[in-house]
């Protein structure tokens, strides 16, 4: 299949898109900065509250008019440019496709290379987060505001945080099997202030995770630094330490050499640049500062100096590598907790190291669109972006938002299907919302079998009330899924020519698994195909599950506003009920705050990653090796992005 990098077929056409649109933006742009200076975010108003109420006043009677008149006078060219603007549409390709070619040894070329469906399993990591980069006016309908900063700044975050350094840890013992990814992520590797650089000694270097504990069993898992904001991921993925673990009952820290006389790794510090949003200037140790490497408080160590005559002896030990063992005592907890439970789970302040797969929902802004693809081509070489319809296009209503879905991936891109929901209602029926199907290629066997995984991202229907359009939705996208996976399959039992190691749905849902307003949703048959890590069943959780929506009128609160602390938030219970967002009633009574006491779950998830354990190899399964709810992104959005890393393994060698 053609991967369309142009929305339109020729260079004509896009020329006169073009020249329609600059037509038409004065009026949007302006119309925007009208409505957005109407609705302040809960921020600016704590802002202004020690502003003079005659300073607030003279600036709205000072600039609205200027507004009103410049609208006026924009309104005849817009009215030209839409003429155009709108026949053009229905020629107008489903989506952009964007490759930024890359020849290290991360880029997707060289990927393909690394696995053969031979000898030990492989992992692949997936994301999803809705980030609410919407025109700036309905964006702060959610709290939030600049959209276009915004979008840098999370672009920035996730490259930095999928492209941290990783550690091989080795454990001993086979009885000390505690040490999670809860605790991988308490390690640091030392690092000099101009990057990764060679560690004599016992911390070595190498480009590949491994966790040697009982069973042999091989998770992917993470340190916690990560590069400067605004610098490429150079080399990072290849940065890793090896921290050997003894099997000490006594809770010793393990020790490992670091040549740096004197270091010591700092938190985080500096602030924002200038025109970012005031959510990112965050005091010093914040770890959602981006001009650091450094990481979180509570999720790196301190490099001590080493004191004379202490240490193991060995020349050129000048310093320790400690771990939190308070970290190590909650891993251990919470496997006493859930002992049946396969997979680590965890709140996590970064977005996984390694992250191969990224899919985003309300990217609806096309300016913003465009800083994140820029932001994200420094770590994932294949993008597509700007997915949706505009206009009319026969049964739909008239889209004036594309779908808002944008995907990322590290591996080749091999087929993509678009399909808009036709069924939408109310506000929701203004944007395309849909479903973005992808077939990618992850590696080939010895026998030149390509070796493929599906993965479709969706945005379903907002309004709660409107289970039934949600249902049909899931209807529609399963069937959608079957057409696309036959369409673009050119295996045959005769002829396997390729090998189908995962099938992957994610998005954000609008419904939760706890809220009896959402039982429809619950049930629907998508669930007895695509397993979801969190769900016991309809309207049961598992314990470790946490919402995914935040408590908007909470997002800039001190206590939440940087991942660390957001992080320590919803480790908690109190914390979760203060400031995640509860299922809301259709009974009378009590607002949101004083029912939350007596809400089941703790908060309403709706942002999910599905799996299939079906139509898969069958000489291959997959199982999920670790989930997270990620808080990376906070004061940035009100969704909190969530990932899944899913281990691929021949069936016949675990057996």
């Amino acid at each position: 299949m053609v991967l369309y990098t142009t929305p339109f077929p020729n260079s004509c056409l896009s020329a006169l898109h073009a020249v329609s649109w600059a037509l038409i933006f004065p009026c949007y742009w302006l119309v925007d900065r009208l409505v957005a200076s109407f609705i302040p975010t809960t921020y600016e108003k704590r802002q202004r509250a020690d502003d003079p109420c005659c300073l607030q006043l003279f600036c709205t009677v000072l600039f609205t008019p200027v507004y009103l008149a410049l609208l006026v006078a924009a309104l005849p060219f817009a009215f030209l440019g839409f003429i155009f603007w709108s026949p053009l549409q229905s020629a107008r390709r489903p989506y952009s496709y964007s490759r930024l070619e890359d020849k290290s040894p991360a880029g997707g070329a060289a990927l393909l290379s690394e696995w053969k469906g031979t000898g030990g399993g492989k992992s692949f990591c997936f994301a999803t987060a809705n980030v609410c980069l919407l025109p700036d006016s309905l964006a702060r309908l959610n709290n939030v505001f600049n959209t276009q900063a915004r979008a840098k700044e999370i672009g920035q975050r996730i490259r930095n945080g999928a492209a941290r350094p990783q550690i091989k840890i080795y454990i001993d013992s086979p009885t000390n099997t505690s040490i999670s990814a809860a605790s991988f992520s308490s390690l640091v590797s030392p690092q000099g202030s101009d990057g990764a650089r060679a560690v004599p000694g016992s911390i070595k270097r190498t480009a590949s995770v491994e966790y040697k504990g009982d069973g042999g069993r091989h998770p992917n898992d993470e340190a916690a630094n990560g590069p400067a904001s605004g610098d490429p991921a150079d080399g990072s993925l290849e940065d890793s330490c090896i921290v050997r673990i003894g099997s000490d009952e006594g809770g010793r820290p393990p020790e490992a050499d670091d040549p740096a006389t004197g270091s010591q790794a700092r938190n985080g510090s500096g602030g924002a640049p200038k025109g970012q949003t005031p959510n990112h200037n965050q005091r010093d140790g914040d770890s959602g500062s981006l001009g650091s490497p450094s990481a979180s408080r509570e999720s790196l160590v301190k490099a001590r100096a080493g004191q004379d005559g202490g240490g193991s002896g060995e020349p050129g030990v000048n310093s320790k590598l400690l771990y939190k063992t308070s970290v190590v005592k909650k891993a251990a907890a919470r496997r006493r907790r859930h002992p049946d439970e396969a997979f680590d789970h965890e709140v996590s302040a970064f977005f996984p190291a390694n992250l191969d797969f990224l899919c985003l929902q309300e990217v609806f802004d096309k300016r913003a669109a465009a800083k994140l693809k820029e932001q994200l081509h420094g770590y994932f070489e294949y993008i597509l972006y700007d997915v949706g319809v505009y206009g009319c296009h026969g049964c739909c209503n008239f889209k004036c938002l594309n779908s808002g879905l944008f995907f990322a991936s590290r591996y080749p891109v091999m087929d993509v299907a678009y399909h808009c929901y036709p069924n939408g209602c109310s506000f929701d029926a203004l944007a395309s919302k849909g479903a973005l199907f992808l077939k990618v290629q992850v590696g080939s066997t010895p026998q030149d079998q390509r070796i493929v995984g599906y993965i479709a991202c969706t945005h379903l229907h907002a309004p709660p009330e409107d289970s039934a359009i949600r249902c049909e939705q899931l209807d529609l996208l399963q069937d959608w899924l079957a057409d696309f996976r036959k369409s673009t399959s050119s295996s045959s039992t005769a002829n396997p020519e390729e090998l189908v190691v995962f099938d992957i749905i994610c998005g954000d849902l609008n419904f939760d698994n706890c809220s009896s307003d959402d039982k429809l949703e619950q049930q629907h048959s998508l669930f007895t195909r695509y397993k979801d890590p969190c769900r016991l069943g309809p309207g049961e959780e598992k314990p470790w599950a946490i919402g995914t929506l935040l408590d908007i009128n909470g997002l800039y609160d001190e206590d939440v506003c940087t991942p660390d602390n957001l992080q320590k938030v919803l480790e908690s219970e109190e914390g979760r009920r203060e400031y995640l967002a509860f299922p809301t009633s259709k009974s009378p009574g009590a607002g949101q705050k004083g029912r939350k006491d007596l809400l089941k779950g703790n908060g309403r998830r709706i942002d999910y990653m599905l799996h299939a354990e079906e139509g898969l190899c069958p000489d291959w399964k997959a199982e999920v090796e670790e989930f997270s709810f990620i808080t990376q992104l906070s004061g940035l959005t009100d969704h909190l992005p969530v990932a899944m890393r899913l281990m691929v393994s021949a069936g016949e060698e675990e057996a």
